[in-house]
């Protein structure tokens, strides 16, 4: 079916947002989204910074419902719909937003991107030789398919079912993490472990429980150190700190793996931990995958449970923050995990925390893998609506 093509500059009006300059910035503080916090279809909302901006500039840098939020570098084109999420949120210079008029679906268009960014289709808009940026006047000149406003909105519509689901899900899996956060804290910092009214404390550790290191109660595998000569387009994906944040996408770098030593190999389930640039920890969700340097995947000892070593790493981030080196890319030295101590319960005790702990990580990753059969879905059946092969 052939539709009618247009420039995004001629749909709808765009800015960029407001450059961060401690110096010259004027007014109150208030949040705003920078580049690290849009997702494909989403944003990350936890770790939010401010700036100050002038009242007069809540029309130029606010955004509303509807708003369509496009990394302006990073990869370019990345974006998701901004549904007041939180109110009075701003832009930062390293995003576009792009309000479309009355003759395009804000959903239809976000569809069109992501589909674009899965064919590399917006690569042709790209400027920079080495990072690359998609600049405001590149941006609107990106032609885009205009179907009639009608079939705009059922394409939208029915693609933001899949996706609408997928957000449901996650909101749970965000309760069920919290909940296993919350009760080891419970047990394991405050100490209010079941029976605890009849146990001593010695030296601050309840007694038949150990303080050992973070490095004693598991081990701890590096990364293979991928060159970008082993980077390409097929077989497994390669897992970095990017991948930790964002998950598996187009861009992420692939090898077969047959050169590859086994114990590099990263499936659901195992514990990743990053110990260069950005402390985190999760428990991968994700196809199988190779491990990248900078990435530890952490095997508990026996007897211990992965959740307690999961969150033991949670709880002590702050603590390795502060143990860690060098000037322009912050790591941990290996040693260091010596020198953070965490509190090693009883097997009674770790076997009740595990009994809860695992029940809470199974219906996790149950909802991860629903998630990932649904943006599957999605996915195929997305070049066929916008291309008009599939009528709804």
């Amino acid at each position: 079916m052939s539709w009618e093509k247009v420039k995004l500059g001629d749909v709808s009006e765009s800015c960029l947002g407001k450059m961060l300059d401690q110096r010259k910035n004027k007014g109150t503080y208030k949040p705003y989204l920078a580049n690290v916090n849009v997702r494909w279809g989403s944003f990350d909302l936890d770790n939010l910074q401010e700036m100050k901006f002038e009242d007069d500039e809540d029309e130029r840098y606010g955004i509303k419902y509807g708003d369509l939020i496009i990394c302006e570098g990073g990869e370019p084109g990345r974006c998701a719909i901004w549904k007041e999420e939180l109110p009075n949120m701003k832009i930062q210079k390293a995003l576009h937003r792009v309000r479309v008029n009355e003759e395009m679906d804000y959903r239809y268009v976000y569809y069109w991107f992501l589909l674009a960014g899965k064919q590399g289709a917006l690569k042709q808009y790209y400027t920079g030789a080495t990072i690359m940026h998609m600049p405001g006047q590149k941006l609107k000149e990106v032609v885009i398919d205009k179907p009639p406003l009608d079939v705009q909105r059922q394409i939208g519509h029915y693609l933001e079912s899949f996706d609408n689901l997928i957000d449901n899900n996650q909101k749970q899996i965000k309760l069920l993490e919290e909940a296993t956060q919350r009760l080891y804290k419970e047990w394991f910092v405050n100490l209010h472990f079941p029976g605890h009214e009849n146990v001593k404390i010695v030296d601050g550790v309840p007694e038949g429980w150990t303080k050992p290191s973070m490095n004693d109660i598991a081990d701890y595998l590096n990364g293979y150190a991928f060159k970008p000569d082993d980077w390409n387009d097929k077989g497994k994906p390669i897992i970095k700190i990017k991948e930790m944040n964002e998950g598996i996408i187009p861009t992420t770098p692939r090898n077969d793996g047959r050169a590859i030593p086994e114990k590099y190999n990263v499936i659901a389930g195992d514990i990743l931990f990053s110990w260069s640039a950005t402390l985190a920890a999760m428990i991968w969700d994700s196809e199988d995958g190779l491990l990248n340097q900078h990435l530890f995947k952490v095997t508990p000892n026996n007897g211990v449970c992965r959740e307690y070593v999961l969150q033991s790493i949670l709880k002590t981030l702050d603590e390795f923050k502060n143990l860690t080196t060098g000037s322009t890319m912050k790591h941990i030295q290996r040693g260091k995990l010596k020198e953070v101590f965490v509190n090693l319960p009883s097997q009674e005790i770790m076997d009740k925390f595990a009994s809860i702990a695992d029940v809470y990580r199974e219906m996790v990753l149950r909802l991860q893998k629903q998630n990932s059969a649904l943006k599957e879905a999605r996915d195929r059946l997305l070049p066929r609506l916008m291309n008009g092969e599939i009528e709804i």
